[in-house]
């Protein structure tokens, strides 16, 4: 059996992430999200969730975010500094938010910009999962892919990389077993109020494609259930 998450990331960043995120879910194929709780669209998000209980909900601890530009990576905002204490301080900070915010513990853990995967993050935030007995991206409990994305490597525009062609040749490739699809949906105005971030445009191109009709009836065919991280299914 192909089983498939359709993780939205950010969700709480802000109001029109949070509905564009809700319309993928209710008219496409998301199926969970990772709660972004120091955000400032973060008791919406919660809130909204409560009213979709399919919506499967995670944390997405964020630590810190950094651009591209002129060269380099710059750091925009920083929750914590990068000493590992600190970091288990803020993930234990998030996750008391996270429960006050739903009322339950997070299905699933990842990090902003997958801080998680190399160090000072990545030994405090595997341990904190193993501990809860959560999954966390990349930990091989559940497969993930990330090849749904509308930048390069550097930020560079990709748009092919989260049209409607693309989207249906992962459908196709999906492997048997559980796999998580990243995504990133929203409802973006040029106004939309989502800091330094660059990531912008792109979000409602993403929502457009997990809504595609073509989309709905490529899944349609039966060979793919979709699911989330608690186990339910769509």
């Amino acid at each position: 059996m192909k089983r498939l998450i359709v993780n939205a990331d950010d969700f709480g960043l802000s109001a029109g992430i949070n509905a564009g995120i809700v319309q993928a879910h209710r008219r496409g194929i998301v199926t969970s999200a990772s709660l972004m709780v120091r955000q400032p669209a973060a008791e919406q998000a919660a809130a909204l969730a409560r009213r979709l209980p399919r919506l499967g909900v995670g944390l997405h601890l964020d630590l810190w975010e950094s651009v591209y530009r002129d060269g380099q990576w710059i750091r925009l905002y920083a929750w914590t500094d990068e000493e590992p204490a600190a970091i288990e301080r803020e993930l234990q900070a998030q996750l008391a938010a996270f429960r006050r915010l739903t009322g339950r513990d997070p299905d699933h853990l990842d990090t902003h910009q997958h801080v998680h995967r190399r160090e000072p993050a990545a030994a405090v935030v595997a341990h904190k999962a193993r501990a809860l007995g959560l999954p966390l991206r990349g930990d091989g409990t559940v497969r993930y892919f990330g090849g749904f994305y509308g930048q390069d490597d550097v930020g560079r525009p990709y748009p092919e990389g989260i049209g409607v062609p693309r989207l249906l040749e992962l459908l196709d490739a999906l492997e048997a077993g559980l796999t998580e699809f990243g995504c990133h949906p929203g409802h973006v105005g040029s106004d939309e109020p989502l800091g330094g971030t660059a990531y912008r445009v792109e979000r409602n191109v993403e929502c457009r494609t997990l809504c595609d009709p073509r989309v709905l009836a490529r899944m349609a065919r039966g060979d793919i259930v979709l699911a989330n991280f608690g186990g339910a299914v769509r």
